[in-house]
């Protein structure tokens, strides 16, 4: 059972289920779909896909993630930034509006959900860790920058396209005259409206003598307002007939079950796209996850997670939906509203199923202008202009890091931003990490403690260079340290023993084993001899299983004091004020 357990979570939390997480999950569930039917029909029309195929990707997925994920309050669904990448990556296949479209969607989240499957079966969620916060955060400010301007033709009520900054601003400019004012009034209040509702309407209720927990609860179903006032108005008014865009009809009935296309020029044009869809989507997914879990001291499994994200996404292919992942809104309301257990989804997916059914004909006369100001005030919470001053002020690298990922998806798009983020990011990585800070140090008096000479007054000896590397040595900085070994001895002639101070090293690989043993031989032919302190277990178990040292020209100290006491003559210890002495700071 535990290990069936390992991939079916819901054995876990299903064993004790009882009345009081049913009530829970089921009051949570309520304001979570009410929550939903809005927002769902607005990131399908950022998708570019029919405004069903939002609730239908927040059907079957809300369900099988209930039964392979194992965060208890994780709510999964259409999400802006990974609806805005579908818009991006479908839109170059098929024509928005085709039925061809639709299939390409359908077939870029099956294709997701394979890749996050095997991602999962083979537990590699460790890669996501690729993708650096900085440039995660540069991404989703420049996809949410996109995404609220991709919006306003839609306030305007005028035909505007592009996918980039750069191709949408001249567009939208260039129609400005076509304005509908009907439209424009109706986009204009609705997003007032709904910034208001997200900022003012609880403490407004509040002071109107509203309890907090029924402040709270209307205060997130407020967007419901927008969407039942607005609909009203078009079709008391005949603004239909005025111009103003709307929903139209909507088919009504349970998500139907379609095979996805699988043609191979199809599945290579797309494979890209979805293997990008995945690793954004499990990075906003497990961030949020752990985050709330966290909070109520619970545990979530990344390995797992990326199973029934996976098994999510093949639902929404399999269902007439879309790529999905967890979203931070609607699982903040999941989470506030007390859902107790993953059943919670399982409830919303069955009130958004009879909303499917029932509901569906009344938001014929809904303005698309309320939805695109429902997108428009989401994702605007996720533009965090302030990270680049943030960046800036502790580290230059990571500055450039967000602002080249940020420009990027400006100006060439979401796949090319984040392409290119990842690049840079691991670019980075390995160019710090082929640099390491390396301190000469020496005994602080009157302690057994070794520190930096640039920056403690300390004890050395000319006749002992004690180096500290602050980075597990690989292939990329091995020769780095043989560089500054040989220019460190030819400096200072009065050296006889060099040690290397391996209190830091987590990791010593093959090209930086054939490194010592080269920094050994030339040592050794110079009378040098090279010592080693404080090696970690795993890693002098590897040098064990060398012939390193059998060779080594020296000794292999349990502690840096312990080479400090045998190797240094008492008679010629000096006192070396800080910043005279030193490799790096």
């Amino acid at each position: 059972m535990d290990k069936l357990g390992r991939f079916l979570p819901i054995l876990h939390w299903g064993r004790t289920y009882d009345r009081h997480a049913l009530t829970s999950d089921a009051v949570a569930a309520v304001i979570v779909t009410i929550m939903l039917i809005p927002q769902s029909l607005a990131y399908a029309m950022l998708a570019g896909l029919p405004p069903e195929a939002g609730i239908y990707a927040s059907i079957a997925p809300l369900v099988l993630y209930a039964i392979f994920g194992t965060s208890r309050t994780l709510a999964v669904g259409p999400v802006a930034v990974v609806s805005l990448m579908t818009a991006t990556a479908v839109g170059q296949v098929a024509q928005q509006g085709t039925a061809g479209y639709a299939a390409a969607a359908l077939t870029l989240a099956a294709l997701s959900g394979l890749f996050l499957l095997a991602l999962g079966g083979l537990r590699l969620g460790f890669l996501a860790n690729f993708l650096s916060h900085p440039v995660i955060a540069g991404f989703i400010t420049a996809s949410g920058i996109l995404i609220a301007t991709s919006q306003v033709k839609h306030i305007l009520g005028i035909e505007a396209g592009g996918h980039t900054l750069v191709e949408m601003i001249p567009d939208i400019l260039a129609h400005l005259g076509q304005t509908n004012p009907m439209t424009l009034t109706i986009g204009v209040l609705s997003t007032g409206f709904l910034f208001w509702v997200r900022r003012g309407l609880k403490p407004f209720l509040r002071r109107m003598g509203a309890g907090p927990l029924l402040a709270d609860m209307l205060a997130k179903t407020g967007p419901v307002a927008a969407v039942v006032v607005t609909t009203l108005s078009v079709w008391a008014l005949g603004l239909a007939d005025r111009g103003v865009a709307i929903v139209g009809a909507v088919p009504h009935g349970l998500p139907p079950l379609r095979m996805p296309a699988l043609a191979p020029d199809l599945i290579r044009q797309l494979a890209a796209p979805a293997i990008l869809i995945s690793i954004i989507g499990f990075v906003e997914s497990i961030s949020i996850a752990q985050t709330l879990a966290a909070k109520r001291r619970q545990r979530i499994d990344p390995d797992q997670e990326l199973i029934g994200l996976g098994m999510a996404n093949l639902g929404a292919g399999f269902t007439g939906g879309y790529p999905v992942t967890g979203g931070f809104a609607r699982s903040v309301v999941n989470f506030d509203a007390g859902a107790a257990t993953p059943a919670a989804g399982v409830f919303t997916a069955a009130g958004l199923a009879i909303a499917a059914l029932l509901l569906t004909p009344l938001i014929y006369f809904l303005p698309t202008a309320t939805l695109a100001a429902t997108i428009i005030v989401a994702v605007l919470s996720l533009v965090d202009v302030a990270i680049l001053s943030r960046t800036l002020r502790y580290s230059r690298a990571d500055f450039a890091a967000v602002v080249t990922t940020i420009v990027l998806t400006l100006v060439w798009g979401v796949e090319i931003g984040i392409a290119s983020g990842v690049i840079l990011s691991v670019g980075l990585h390995l160019y710090k990490t082929s640099r390491p800070h390396v301190a000469e140090v020496g005994l602080v008096p009157g302690t057994n403690h070794f520190r930096n000479v640039l920056r403690h007054e300390v004890t050395t000896d000319p006749a002992v260079l004690t180096l500290r590397v602050d980075e597990s040595l690989y292939f990329v900085n091995a020769r780095f340290l043989e560089d500054l070994i040989q220019d460190r001895i030819a400096k200072q002639p009065a050296v006889g023993h060099v040690v290397l101070m391996c209190s830091a090293m987590n990791e010593i690989d093959y090209s930086a084993l054939e490194s010592l043993e080269a920094i050994n031989h030339r040592l050794k032919e110079l009378g040098i001899g090279l010592h080693l302190s404080e090696v970690k277990g795993p890693v002098m178990d590897r040098l064990k299983k060398t012939h390193f040292l059998d060779h080594l020209n020296g000794e292999v100290f349990l502690s840096q004091f312990d080479a400090w006491t045998t190797l240094v003559r008492q008679d010629t210890k000096m006192t070396n004020p800080a910043g005279l002495r030193g490799v790096s700071g």
